[in-house]
């Protein structure tokens, strides 16, 4: 195996870590067509099966012997070793896990695309808490969804924030833009699509009586914004609105933890083509 490459970098005013100072801004990041992954797990599923490039990588001692085996398997990245405190200086924050990479934001399929290979699928809509899109992929990989459809106001997916929430699954759960919005809706069910918009409202059915006719038909699960759920306009472009019951004296659940529940609803009842 090629001897692994390891640049010892003791100052922080060194230039060869001017990518770094990106870590506690992504929108810098993203300008630049990069994204930052954070953590030695994260990192390692970077490394291991995420489709995205990545440039290089800045770890302490311990964390390069940690990750050793998936760094000496790419001799062409490049790699950053330097003390914690010179790490924590470049990014501007404490680092726990000692191991941060840089790497190039892949291109993003069309909706259309995503929607052509996949038979299950989760749709956001303003969902800006990075924890809550994290977690929603995370529940997506958990269930098997093909992909995600990310409406306007959603945070980012590849923001280091989501990805760590997601535990990487943000690198190997495909997702894409839906646009325009809320036409794609429509689209979907054009494509012969089982639409269900999730809301709290009590005048709506019970997710696993709405979602009775999505046993055998392709079905996309569309999420609101945290306080006020989905728009008038989105549930307007559903053709099936469900709740997930509740206790008397409780009006919502987290959108990640609806995501979770009602991904386990769908799973009981898997889609079967010739049945469609």
């Amino acid at each position: 195996m090629a001897c692994m490459p390891v640049v010892r970098v003791e100052s922080a005013e060194d230039g060869r870590l001017a990518g770094y100072r990106a870590v506690s801004d992504p929108e810098l990041a993203r300008a630049h067509g990069l994204f930052v992954a954070e953590g030695r797990r994260v990192v390692r599923r970077l490394l291991e099966v995420s489709a995205a490039v990545p440039q290089s990588v800045l770890v302490t001692e311990s964390a390069r012997q940690s990750l050793a085996d998936v760094l000496e398997a790419r001799p062409e990245l490049d790699v950053f070793e330097t003390p914690q405190a010179v790490m924590n200086a470049v990014a501007g924050f404490n680092i726990h896990r000692g191991c941060v990479a840089l790497a190039l934001r892949p291109p993003l399929p069309a909706w259309e695309e995503l929607a052509a290979r996949a038979s299950r699928l989760v749709v956001l809509e303003g969902v800006g808490d990075a924890d809550n899109v994290g977690s929603t992929f995370r529940c997506a990989a958990a269930f098997g969804v093909g992909g995600i459809l990310l409406g306007p106001a959603c945070a980012d997916p590849l923001y280091r924030k989501a990805i760590r929430t997601s535990m990487a699954a943000t690198l190997s759960v495909p997702f894409a833009i839906a646009e325009p919005w809320p036409h794609v809706l429509a689209a979907l069910q054009f494509r012969g699509w089982h639409v269900v918009g999730l809301t709290p409202r009590p005048d709506q059915e019970p997710l696993w009586e709405a979602g009775t006719g999505a046993r055998h038909r392709r079905t996309a699960l569309v999420f609101g914004h945290e306080g006020d759920g989905l728009s008038r306009a989105a549930l307007g472009a559903c053709n099936v609105l469900a709740r997930i019951p509740m206790a008397p004296g409780v009006d919502s659940l987290n959108v990640a933890v609806s995501v979770g529940v009602a991904l386990y609803e769908l799973a009981r009842t898997p889609y079967t083509e010739t049945e469609s």
